[in-house]
């Protein structure tokens, strides 16, 4: 499977570019957390939160039942209203009588109940009733623990996080979270049924080469939050889901495991540095999403390990190692977030910034043609 193409999104352009999968040891992430439509903030600027943390949350209409109460009472639809014993607005629950017809001094009696628990919502002209459940409430929650760092009204908030990171190829399932279990030997090792016993209940567990559909249902059974591995079988995935994968954005599967490839469809070992990175983080807890949509406006899956803090001066080592004037580069922090440029120049000589720190920077030519100076750890390396 080739590597999808990637895009970056500012709040003024769209950028596209072809990198590899990202691998991060240490970067501070942002993710921003919107609801759908608009609703109430929970949360407030500076906050921490969790990974269940609730930050936003909003009220979606109850489902309606129709009931065609005037068919089953065996009357003209005009008479309806005669019959109700419920007006527009009025609280019912299951079962509930909402309507009769009663005839020749009591002999013939028919009844209309509720189907549900709700609202009588309408009373039609046709005879037929609108009983519509309640609203339900739809929590968005933080998915990572971090600061809260901006708030998006009626909307949700921009959380921030240190961490480590890793972008899969193709992933089904949701968000998620727990602590990081490696189940095998080395990157190129098969990830199979018997090695998933009952204590990995709860957790991200990893893989290496390949995962057999009949260890992904044994995740499932044991309640395995998640499962990290270099690669699994299209076949498998069309068995796992019960239908053939067409062109989607994934991460809404209900398969109970979310399930998150690193390199490909088939036994494809996963990446020294993937594997790497995770054995060391082993027993940390990791956030992870299946989310997948390989066209226009690529998402990835990701594996997310929060770290207490990010450690600067490896961020700047790893930047500055493969930086030189001329290589495209991204800023990742504020106040030029998003933006896409490449390098002018690397002072050698420490500059103070706004707060007062004194770090290596660098001079970064944006994509719109302003020159900007910016901290190296504020950046990282576009890999065309």
């Amino acid at each position: 499977m080739d590597k999808f193409d990637n895009v970056m999104e500012s709040e003024e352009k769209t950028y596209a570019y072809t990198p590899g999968l990202k691998v991060k040891e240490y970067m501070t992430l942002s993710k921003k957390r919107v609801l759908p439509i608009s609703g109430r903030v929970l949360v407030k600027e500076g906050q921490t939160v969790s990974p269940e943390t609730v930050v936003a949350e909003m009220k979606m209409l109850g489902e309606p039942h129709i009931v065609k109460a005037a068919l089953l009472l065996r009357i003209e639809p005009n008479e309806i209203n005669e019959h109700m014993l419920k007006a527009v607005g009025d609280k019912v629950d299951e079962g509930e009588v909402i309507a009769q017809y009663i005839a020749f001094f009591g002999l013939i009696k028919r009844f209309v109940k509720s189907p549900v628990t709700g609202t009588i919502e309408n009373i039609g002209a046709s005879g037929w009733v609108t009983v519509r459940k309640p609203p339900v409430i739809v929590d968005l929650k933080a998915y990572i623990p971090g600061i809260v760092k901006e708030i998006i009204p009626e909307r949700g908030a921009v959380i921030e996080t240190s961490a480590s990171y890793i972008q899969g190829i193709f992933g089904v399932g949701g968000e998620t979270y727990g602590p990081l279990r490696v189940l095998v030997n080395s990157f190129d090792e098969v990830l199979t049924a018997e090695m998933i016993t009952p204590e990995s209940k709860g957790k991200i567990i990893v893989g290496g080469s390949f995962v057999t559909l009949k260890a992904v249902r044994k995740a499932t059974e044991v309640g395995v939050a998640g499962i990290v591995v270099g690669g699994f079988g299209g076949d498998d995935l069309t068995g796992l889901l019960g239908y053939e994968m067409g062109v989607a954005i994934t991460g809404e599967e209900e398969i109970g495991t979310t399930l998150i490839i690193t390199e490909g469809f088939g036994e494809i070992a996963m990446s020294h540095r993937s594997f790497s990175l995770l054995k060391k983080l082993e027993g940390q807890v990791a956030c992870i999403s299946g989310a997948t949509q390989i066209r226009a406006g690529v998402i990835r899956p990701e594996v997310i390990i929060p770290q207490e803090q990010v450690k600067e001066k490896a961020i700047e080592d790893e930047i500055s190692s493969g930086m030189r004037p001329g290589t495209p580069i991204r800023i990742i922090r504020q106040p030029y977030f998003g933006y896409l440029g490449s390098v002018v120049s690397l002072p050698m000589e420490l500059q103070t910034m706004e707060s007062e720190s004194n770090v290596r920077v660098v001079e970064v030519e944006l994509d719109d043609g302003r020159r900007v100076t910016v901290p190296r750890a504020n950046v990282e390396i576009i890999e065309i």
